[in-house]
């Protein structure tokens, strides 16, 4: 593999996630998948290491280093198992970010320390029962009121929401209507435990079955004025600035999950013999193997350009798109030829493949379905007026 002029620090954090998702994770990951366990454990232990808070500044108690470094670890979880990923990955970018890059001093200090230790969650209530793409569509509101604001409404698919460790959740809500009759939409901080506010933990899950996914809901909760997050009003842009992040970070779990099936494949096409022969000498699978291969590094160059796009603060939103597009369908075409390699064998639980194939879909769909990706793209590269 390429270090892609990689610093000695990032090919040394690479090299201690994928030890720890090698020794910790993989020999656990079939069992909490199966009974749809989110592990506390693993979750301190991964804290343990700084991947919580790792772009956040030492200052409030995070490891202060580059998005590129975030992605790589992320990467790497991803490529032993999706949900570890997705808990570190929404931990950062959908839990920490807001905070970190909206919050007031006295919202940072509050509650960044104890993020980026490990001892709480936070999420992000965004998306609704009906509104998914269409983030406007949210119906969920907040009245203020003597200094307080009144939330009712609802939030589903929200990662990290309800487990033992949920501290508090970033909720969007409707604050009042704009000068241009628009909605004004505004993010508030809603501690766990708050009178009102009820999270239920999401089950049947197909893909990511040991992260924790809840329903959110809020019966006239009430938490005070200074939780709004940045100013009245911010709360749309706050969503577009906090996804764009995000994408990277999906694009990590793409990428790394491509990479571990991709490993999984080749490893099994070496050791399978029919014919009296390794089933990898077949062109038929070599081919496969060669695309996996092929595709694999064009998604990481990809995905890197745009890490480092943003860690140069130059603008990065299309290459974002891009990559969280490209990696998350890369990863599908592998798992799908992964699967394929390993033929019945590939249906069956006891094989790691079998969840890596569940696992890829959310990535085509979370933080902006393919299809939105494509219209970011195409507005980028002006197709519309």
């Amino acid at each position: 593999m390429m270090d892609f002029g990689l610093t000695d620090e990032q090919k040394l954090l690479r090299q201690n996630v994928r030890e720890f998702a090698e020794k910790e994770i993989k020999p656990v990951a079939q069992e909490l998948d199966e009974t749809e366990t989110f592990s506390i454990e693993l979750t301190k232990k991964m804290a343990a290491m700084g991947l919580f808070g790792i772009v956040v500044s030492e200052k409030y108690g995070g490891a202060g280093m580059d998005y590129l470094s975030y992605v790589i670890a992320v990467e790497e979880l991803a490529r032993i198992d999706g949900s570890q990923a997705a808990t570190v990955a929404a931990a950062n970018s959908l839990g920490i970010g807001p905070i970190y890059y909206f919050g007031s001093e006295k919202q940072k200090e509050e509650w960044l320390p104890r993020l980026c230790a490990g001892e709480v969650l936070a999420s992000f209530g965004l998306t609704e029962p009906e509104a998914g793409s269409d983030a406007g569509a949210s119906k969920t509101h907040a009245k203020l009121e003597n200094g307080q604001w009144i939330i009712n409404g609802s939030k589903i698919f929200i990662t990290n929401s309800t487990s033992k460790m949920a501290g508090v959740c970033t909720v969007q809500a409707i604050t009042g209507v704009r000068g241009d009759a628009k909605k004004e939409i505004s993010c508030i901080l809603v501690p766990n435990g708050t009178p009102g506010f009820t999270a239920k933990k999401m089950t049947r899950k197909m893909m990511w079955r040991a992260s924790d996914t809840g329903e959110l809901f809020f019966d006239d909760c009430r938490v005070p004025e200074e939780n709004l997050l940045g100013k009245r009003g911010e709360g749309f842009h706050q969503m577009l600035s906090t996804l764009d992040n995000g994408r990277l970070a999906i694009a990590a779990m793409g990428l790394g999950g491509a990479q571990g099936a991709y490993e999984l494949a080749l490893k099994y096409a070496r050791e399978r013999k029919q014919f009296g022969q390794p089933i990898s000498t077949f062109q038929a699978n070599a081919f496969k193997l060669a695309n996996m291969a092929t595709e694999i590094e064009a998604a990481r160059n990809l995905l890197y350009k745009a890490c480092k796009l943003k860690d140069a603060k130059l603008p990065f939103s299309k290459h974002a798109a891009m990559a969280k597009l490209y990696c998350s369908e890369v990863m599908g075409r592998v798992v799908d030829q992964a699967v394929q390699i390993h033929g019945g064998y590939g249906l069956m639980k006891e094989y790691n493949v079998e969840r890596f194939y569940r696992d890829y879909k959310l990535l085509t769909i979370g933080e902006g379905t393919s299809e939105i990706q494509r219209i970011v793209i195409s507005r980028q590269i002006g197709c519309y007026e």
